[in-house]
């Protein structure tokens, strides 16, 4: 950032590309970008996996959601050591670890297929999450940094918009490579097949009658299970193979590429002094409110499979073309965002509104049965989808690039909104009680469909967010 990392008003008229990327910095702006396309694949060719393992290690919903709590733990791990090596160091540094780390990660499904452990598939994407906090820790914050602050949310909301096309690519990837090619799926398919009286009944109980089948072809046939086992987690290992290829290419080229350092510090950090200018209101707040964003993403996107398994009676790979249409919505909604909203809406007063829309989409998934209650999750993501870069750069308004190194922590870390919630949904669906600790709260007077109503906690994650953007929009940005 150019003295200060950001602004809460972009609503100005006009402004061309060259006014929120100044020309020096077009090469290094679009190299960092590609960035923003490899962590999105990342985020959302492993989203499926989360019913995939499930049925291929027969394991619960809530189990599986450890995929979640895996993925985005790494980033809560890692967040803090990648800013005190970027601020120590450079962009470029923090850059060139965290691609080395994406791809070890990333190759580490090989052992995990060979050896057919879902503990080891945890760990891969624990140690390639290491890597992508170290790529957003360092991007985020030097994207901001390359131009003058009074465009910088516009700045890094365009660079963001490249990164639903690297999740729409893991999502295309996810449902016709992985999980099109799942022999469970063909086991499900013939069990279908081979009871037409599934065809009266309600989608959830198919779904619990098609488990128990495979459940007992396991423990009967535990060879011919065996062998499915291996032969889909061989398919789940392709695309992470491929991609650490993609990403050791990528690596190269940043290793060969000279790229402006807008700010590295050799000074000691005085803990004191920083923890003094982040105790704001807008910092603290919008850590937390990216939390909670975070958490409400990752939930809609993971366990729309669910809600078109379950209650739709839509076959995996089907399921998840909602997803890629969620997908395509977050695409033109980041866009549409950028290029006209973020120009004439002041961003705290955006914030607020879209996480209203999103709420009164989530009661939409909650509320309505059928075919348009699918639809309603399919629009959170219209809502969604500037949230993140606007929450980042209004939390790091009027900080100094070095502070802004170490305050991009923060945020990223808040990503572990990520690993924590999904597993309480997946719980949810699993009993239809939300549990936390020894609180235990039934969710049956929402919806008699667990899945259904597993969707309150995406509505709660979005009246924070509200609360947070209306809250930043009427106090003065010198707060």
């Amino acid at each position: 950032m150019d003295g200060q990392s950001g602004t809460d008003n972009e609503a100005q008229p006009g402004g061309s590309f060259a006014s929120v990327v100044p020309r020096e910095f077009w090469y290094p702006f679009a190299l960092v970008t590609t960035l923003f396309a490899l962590w999105g694949f990342a985020n959302d060719i492993t989203n499926p996996l989360v019913k995939a393992f499930k049925e291929i290690f027969l394991i619960t919903n809530q189990q599986s959601s450890l995929v979640q709590t895996a993925f985005y733990g790494g980033y809560a791990t890692m967040a803090i050591p990648a800013a005190l090596v970027i601020r120590k160091f450079s962009y470029k540094t923090g850059i060139l670890l965290g691609l080395s780390l994406y791809a070890i990660g990333a190759l580490l499904f090989i052992p995990a297929s060979n050896n057919m452990a879902f503990g080891l598939f945890l760990v891969a994407l624990y140690v390639l999450t290491f890597g992508l906090a170290f790529l957003e820790t360092a991007a985020n914050p030097y994207i901001l940094s390359m131009g003058p602050p009074e465009t910088a949310t516009r700045r890094l909301n365009f660079a963001q918009a490249f990164n639903p096309i690297g999740s729409l690519i893991g999502m295309i990837v996810a449902s016709n490579v992985v999980l099109a090619g799942l022999q469970v799926g063909d086991f499900r398919q013939q069990q279908m097949d081979a009871h037409p009286e599934y065809a009266t009944m309600l989608p959830g109980e198919v779904d619990g009658k098609v488990t128990e089948a495979l459940e007992a072809y396991a423990e009967n046939e535990p060879e011919a299970h065996g062998e499915m086992q291996s032969h889909d987690l061989r398919v789940v290992r392709t695309p992470y193979v491929v991609i650490a290829m993609v990403v050791i290419g990528v690596l190269l080229v940043f290793l060969l590429s000279k790229l402006p350092d807008t700010g590295h510090e050799e000074d000691p950090i005085r803990l004191t002094e920083l923890l003094g200018r982040l105790a704001t209101f807008r910092y603290v707040g919008g850590v937390i409110a990216q939390a909670f964003y975070v958490g409400a993403q990752i939930m809609c996107w993971t366990f729309i499979i669910h809600y078109g398994v379950t209650l739709l009676g839509l076959p995996a790979a089907m399921a998840q073309n909602w997803n890629i249409a969620a997908m395509l919505t977050f695409l033109v909604g980041r866009w549409l965002g950028t290029i006209f909203l973020l120009r004439h809406v002041d961003a705290g007063k955006a914030l607020g509104l879209l996480a209203v829309g999103g709420a009164v989409a989530t009661l939409g998934a909650i509320f309505t049965p059928g075919l348009p209650g699918i639809v309603c999750v399919v629009a959170i993501s219209l809502f969604m989808s500037v949230m993140f870069p606007t929450i980042y750069g209004l939390a790091l308004s009027n900080l100094t690039p070095n502070d802004a190194k170490l305050g991009s922590a923060g945020l990223i870390f808040a990503i572990v909104g990520g690993a924590l919630m999904p597993p309480l949904q997946g719980g949810v669906i699993d009993t239809g009680t939300l549990s936390i600790g020894p609180l235990a709260v039934p969710l049956g007077f929402l919806s008699s469909e667990p899945v259904r109503a597993s969707f309150a906690l995406p509505l709660v994650c979005f009246f924070v967010i509200a609360a947070y953007g209306f809250a930043v929009a009427s106090k003065p940005k010198a707060e």
